[in-house]
């Protein structure tokens, strides 16, 4: 966060005490103003500064909240030959702690944009082939993420490890809808 300094400067109206109480007061009210001006304004993201917290997928979903009741019996489609799952309200929640937190987490890159350079905007996924060749996971345990850096086009099978600002924050993207954003700072191949 940026500090600014105020400081008082001597009008013509100053009396032998220094400047007059109006110079004051003048200053007094427009700090007043800023500072309930910056309260309305709204939050930035927190940046990246120390460490990244190493989270996992299970990280994702609300503290007490188990892994199996976020996703529903779901259905056969017969003739598409797939599995569609549903998901109750547990599939949506999501893990406010972890809105604005610096982090890093391994997964799969479904690229969503393409440059000639590679991928900037993707979906993490926590498995290989999750939202290819099956249907998507929940909400909550997807995580849209774009890089200023675009992630070279190598073997998008292999898991890689994203660094950056989280948010906790629905979206609908082409593929599917989406619980957490990513401010991507840091892509790298994921070793174990």
């Amino acid at each position: 966060m940026t500090q600014t300094s105020v400081r008082a400067h001597p009008t013509s109206s100053s009396g032998p005490s220094g400047p007059s109480r109006r110079g004051a007061t003048a200053s007094r009210r427009g700090i007043l103003q800023l500072l309930g001006a910056a309260a309305l304004w709204p939050a930035a993201p927190a940046l990246a500064t120390g460490d990244p917290q190493r989270i996992r997928w299970t990280d994702l979903i609300p503290n007490g909240l188990p892994y199996g009741e976020i996703v529903g019996r779901g259905f056969v489609d017969a003739e598409e030959d797939v599995w569609i799952p549903e998901f109750d309200a547990n599939g949506s929640a999501l893990n406010t702690d972890l809105d604005g937190a610096y982090i890093e987490l391994a997964g799969y890159m479904i690229p969503l944009e393409l440059t000639a350079d590679g991928v900037t905007e993707f979906v993490l996924v926590p498995y290989v082939g999750a939202c290819i060749h099956t249907p998507p996971p929940p909400p909550n345990q997807l995580v849209f993420a774009s890089s200023a850096v675009p992630w070279p086009q190598r073997n998008l099978w292999d898991a890689v490890l994203v660094t950056g600002n989280m948010q906790a924050r629905m979206m609908r993207t082409d593929l599917a809808q989406v619980g957490y954003t990513l401010e991507t700072t840091y892509i790298e191949d994921f070793k174990r």
